[in-house]
C-alpha cells in the first residue's frame, strides 16, 4: 500500500503506544509463571501478536479484554518437566520479529519440548550466531540456521554460556529468560563493552517483576578480557505477578519527538521519564542536534531550537537512527552517526535504506563503512521512498515529509503494522496530510 503526504507542519500532543520491547518480555515471563497474570497493554502490533501466538502454541492462553491481556501460563510452568505433551512438536510462527525468534528459541530449548520455529520476510537471514552454537553446546540439537523451519530437540542444560559483547543484546536476553527454567545455576558471561546494554537492563527488570533475581558480577578473565557475568540461581524461579502495565514506548515516540524538532513542537504523553529503555536517549540526542527539550510528569516535549550538526555514537540506541537522520538532514553542518553496524541486520540493511530513503527526498547523505554522514540542508525536495518492508524507514520518510517542499509518496507503507499500526492515524491527528489507507 502506498501513501502520499502533502507537506504540512506536525504539531500537538500524542499518547505513546505500549513498548513493544517490554511487552515481549512481560508476556514471556507471565506465560512461564505458576499462576495467571493480567498485563495492561494499551496497543498491539504484529510483533507483539507474534510472541502471543508462539506462547499459545506452547500451551499458554492469552485473552484480550480491551487494554488488558489475561495470561494463563503454560501447563506445569514453571516446572518445565510437566509441560503438556501436546506442545511437543509445536510450530512457533515468529512473523518478522527478531525479538520473538531470539527469545523463544532459547526458551523452547529450556523447556525441552521440541518445536519448529518459522518466520517471514528477512527473519531467516537475520543472524543467530553465536547464540545458535551456545544452545548446541548446552545440549540441544538444532537444524541448520538461515532457513525455516528451524527445529529443536533435546533440552538445554544449566551452566555457563559465553557471548561477545558486540552481538545482538537479544541473545543475552533470550538466555536470561530461559535460565529460570533450568534445574541448576546458570551464568551468561558477556565480554565488554556490551552493545545495546539498555535492552539487557529491560530484561533483568522484567525478570525482577516476576521474582527472578539476576546477579551481575564484573570480572576480568585470565586473558585480560573484561566481562559481565549474569548469574541466575534456581532458587529464584518465576513467580506470579497479579498485574503489570507495559510502559510507553520510547522507540516509536522518538519519531514524534523528531517531528517536534523539525517543526512547531510535539509532546508525547504516557512515557516513563526514568525508563530503562535505551531509546529514552532520544531527548539527549535531539538536544545535541539543537532542539529544545521539556520534561514534565510523564510527558516529553520537543520543539525547534537552533539546529546544529554533531557527531554521535548510536550503538546503544540504533533504532533511533532513522528519526535522528531525518533531523540531521535539516540541520546545518555535517553530522556523523557512528556505531551503526547493527543496523545492517534489521528488517532491512538500515544503513543503506536510511541513506536511500532520505536521499530520495533530496538529502545529502551517504554511508562510510558503518557510519552515516549527513550534510544538512534547509529543506528537502520531496519524492518517492521505498519503505523496503521496514517500519522505521516508512515512519522516517513521513517525518521528513513535514519539511519537504513537494509531496512524498511512501511505497509499502503498510509495514508500519509491524510495530505501530495506527502510525498514520496519529500522524493525521498531529496535522499531517495523508492520502491512502494502511491496512
Amino acid at each position: 500500500m502506498d501513501v502520499t503526504i502533502t507537506p504540512h507542519a506536525i504539531e500537538g500532543s500524542v499518547e505513546a503506544i505500549a513498548s513493544k520491547s517490554m511487552a515481549h518480555r512481560l508476556l514471556i515471563c507471565a506465560a512461564l509463571c505458576p499462576g495467571p497474570t493480567t498485563i495492561r497493554c494499551t496497543t498491539s502490533s504484529k510483533d507483539i501478536e507474534a510472541t502471543i501466538a508462539c506462547l499459545e502454541a506452547l500451551g499458554a492462553k492469552i485473552e484480550r479484554n480491551g487494554d488488558l491481556l489475561h495470561v494463563t501460563p503454560l501447563p506445569g510452568a514453571p516446572a518445565s518437566d510437566n509441560i503438556r505433551v501436546g506442545s511437543t512438536g509445536a510450530l512457533l510462527d515468529c512473523g518478522e520479529s527478531g525479538s520473538t525468534l531470539r527469545f523463544m528459541l532459547p526458551v523452547a530449548c529450556a523447556l525441552g519440548c521440541g518445536v519448529s520455529l518459522t518466520g517471514h520476510g528477512r527473519l531467516a537471514q537475520r543472524p543467530l550466531s553465536p547464540l545458535y552454537e551456545e544452545l548446541i553446546a548446552g545440549g540441544c540439537d538444532l537444524t541448520e540456521q538461515g532457513e525455516f523451519p528451524l527445529q529443536t530437540s533435546g533440552r538445554l542444560r544449566p551452566g555457563r554460556f559465553e557471548l561477545p559483547g558486540n552481538v545482538s543484546s537479544q541473545y543475552i536476553s533470550g538466555l536470561l529468560l530461559a535460565a529460570p527454567l533450568l534445574d541448576g545455576p546458570t551464568e551468561v558471561c558477556v565480554a565488554e563493552p556490551i552493545e545495546s546494554r539498555p535492552y539487557v537492563n529491560l530484561t533483568t527488570s522484567a525478570l525482577k517483576t516476576f521474582g527472578v533475581h539476576v546477579e551481575e558480577v564484573r570480572d576480568v578473565t585470565d586473558n585480560g578480557t573484561r566481562v559481565t557475568r549474569f548469574l541466575v540461581s534456581p532458587a529464584t524461579p518465576y513467580r506470579s505477578c497479579d498485574s503489570v502495565t507495559v510502559e510507553g514506548d520510547w522507540s516509536n515516540a522518538g519519531f514524534w519527538l523528531a517531528a517536534g524538532a523539525l517543526g512547531r513542537g510535539v509532546s508525547v504523553t504516557g512515557l516513563d521519564l526514568a525508563s530503562r529503555q535505551g531509546d529514552r536517549s532520544m531527548l539527549a540526542a535531539l538536544a545535541k542536534l539543537g532542539a529544545r527539550i521539556e520534561r514534565s510528569g510523564g510527558t516529553a516535549s520537543v520543539s525547534s531550537g537552533a539546529p546544529t550538526a554533531c557527531e554521535m555514537n548510536v550503538s546503544d540506541f540504533p533504532d533511533l537512527v532513522p528519526p535522528l537522520a531525518a533531523v540531521a538532514a535539516l540541520a546545518p553542518g555535517t553530522t556523523r552517526l557512528t556505531g551503526c553496524g547493527r543496523l545492517r541486520l534489521k528488517e532491512s540493511d538500515r544503513i543503506e535504506t536510511v541513506c536511500a530513503g532520505l536521499a530520495a527526498l533530496g538529502a545529502d547523505i551517504t554511508s562510510e563503512g558503518d557510519d552515516i554522514v549527513i550534510n544538512g540542508r534547509g529543506s528537502l525536495a520531496g519524492g518517492e521512498v521505498d519503505a523496503a518492508n521496514d517500519h522505521r524507514i516508512a515512519m522516517m520518510a513521513a517525518i521528513a515529509a513535514s519539511r519537504c517542499t513537494g509531496g512524498v509518496t511512501i511505497h509499502g507503507a503498510e509495514c508500519v503494522q509491524k510495530s505501530y499500526p495506527a502510525f498514520f492515524d496519529d500522524y493525521a491527528k498531529l496535522g499531517g496530510i495523508v492520502e491512502g489507507t494502511v491496512r
